[in-house]
């Protein structure tokens, strides 16, 4: 046998090591979440006790005003709520997780019926797409500001820069 042939002290280490770290890693899987949801804010609903920020969306904030072009001011955050509320009613809503947020709360995209809710959220105006966290909703965004949809309507601050303002 050749002393290229035989493995290296560091390669069979590092595969061992490799082998140990996979065979105890938790395993990665899928949780779904299920149940009538209360409503937080526009992209955070809870279940069961367990909060639920809605992926790749983010909505305006429920202090958050909007103007209208006639520069009325509009609570527009509060009736992005409203319209998340009044959407889900007492329907059951199914979550499938794809992560944890840094205060806790799962990540993950809800539907009820059948329907994306992040992506009716984003679609009829009252979200918009957090491409920083993904780019699945991009095109309802596109649609809703084009056709003055929900607080594309209006004026208003992205919630990202409201609440770096605060």
């Amino acid at each position: 046998m050749s002393a290229s042939s035989v493995p290296s002290f560091r390669r069979v280490i590092f595969s061992g090591a490799a082998v140990v770290w996979v065979a105890l890693a938790p395993p990665v899987r899928a949780e779904t979440i299920s149940g009538i949801a209360s409503v937080i804010d526009g992209d955070t609903i809870e279940i069961h006790g367990q909060r639920i920020r809605l992926h790749a969306i983010d909505a305006i904030e429920s202090r958050q005003r909007c103007y209208r072009p006639e520069g009325k001011v509009w609570n527009c955050g509060k009736d992005a709520s409203f319209a998340l509320a009044d959407r889900i009613g007492l329907t059951p809503v199914f979550c499938n997780v794809r992560d944890i947020d840094r205060y806790g709360r799962l990540v993950a995209v809800c539907s009820q019926d059948g329907e994306d809710l992040n992506a009716w959220m984003v679609a009829n105006g009252w979200a918009v797409a957090y491409r920083r966290y993904g780019r699945d909703y991009v095109k309802q965004e596109d649609r809703a500001r084009r056709t003055g949809l929900g607080i594309w309507a209006s004026e208003f601050m992205m919630p990202w820069d409201w609440r770096r303002q605060r």
